[in-house]
């Protein structure tokens, strides 16, 4: 029986990777394909799920396995070599770690400090976002506005996380494309204000954006995106200090009627009302 390693976000992605290859390239269950390796079952198991780090020779023989040649297997290798690492760092484009994550997540907690939620946002508000950001080519915006709107599915899922979304109103104040992208962005935050917690414009946050996922049978992962990297966190000492920012935010947020109105009102105001710095929204 295979002995198990405590899980990153990461060594799940790539163990969901080798069973859509074993599935895909085989036809085996897992079984079937441990039979064939002459392993023990449990073994396939928990390298599936990311919970047995693989040895260089078990890799080759699943790979093999699988049809994959040397270049496959050096490449993976490479990615593998650090999946259960407590810091993972990846380039923003590489989202297959981000989407498993959100999509096994028990709860999922997030702070934004400067544009609304990527979860929440409208297709128009996301493409403004990449094109004020100005770090991809305008021919790669479609397919990753595609992405960021494929990604909200789980929100409709009938057993779908559950989702706090805190944000601070500099971000809702912050214009991302014309009248109407604002206006469409507002009033999607509107119907998701059940669980939107406002932080008010003059409340002082000295944090970065960031998230927290806390699964069923995983450790829990903090995960904060920079224009440059994607960092997935675990180690438990960065756990509690987000903790402690998700503490600290529950506080000094608007509570869940409070932060409705506050989204109606900006749903509702012309925006010349907006822009208004002396206008108190909260």
């Amino acid at each position: 029986m295979a002995t198990t390693t405590p899980s990153t976000a990461y060594s799940r992605d790539l163990g969901d990777e080798l069973r859509r290859l074993r599935e895909t390239c085989t036809g085996l269950n897992g079984n079937a394909l441990a039979l064939k390796l002459g392993w023990d079952p449990s073994k396939v198991s928990t390298v599936e799920r990311g919970k047995f780090r693989p040895s260089e020779i078990d890799l080759v023989q699943y790979l093999s396995m699988c049809g994959k040649d040397i270049d496959f297997f050096e490449d993976f290798k490479r990615r593998y070599r650090n999946a259960f690492e407590e810091y993972i760092v990846q380039v923003p484009d590489n989202l297959r770690t981000l989407v498993m994550a959100e999509s096994t997540a028990k709860t999922v907690t997030r702070y934004d400090a400067q544009a609304v939620p990527g979860l929440l946002q409208t297709p128009e508000y996301a493409e403004g976002v990449y094109r004020i950001a100005g770090l991809v080519t305008e021919e790669r915006i479609p397919a990753l506005v595609q992405c960021r709107t494929d990604r909200q599915a789980v929100l409709r899922r009938h057993n779908r996380p559950t989702c706090l979304f805190y944000i601070h109103e500099h971000a809702l104040r912050t214009r991302v494309g014309d009248d109407r992208v604002m206006d469409e962005q507002y009033t999607r935050l509107l119907r998701s204000a059940w669980m939107v917690r406002i932080i008010p414009a003059d409340t002082a946050v000295i944090a970065s954006s960031c998230t927290l996922w806390e699964f069923d049978k995983a450790l829990s992962v903090a995960f904060v995106e920079t224009d440059l990297a994607n960092v997935f966190i675990q180690d438990p000492g960065a756990i509690v200090r987000t903790r402690l920012l998700f503490d600290r935010l529950a506080q000094v947020a608007l509570d869940a009627e409070q932060s409705r109105r506050v989204l109606a009102e900006y749903a509702g105001q012309p925006r010349e009302e907006l822009d208004d710095a002396g206008t108190h929204m909260a």
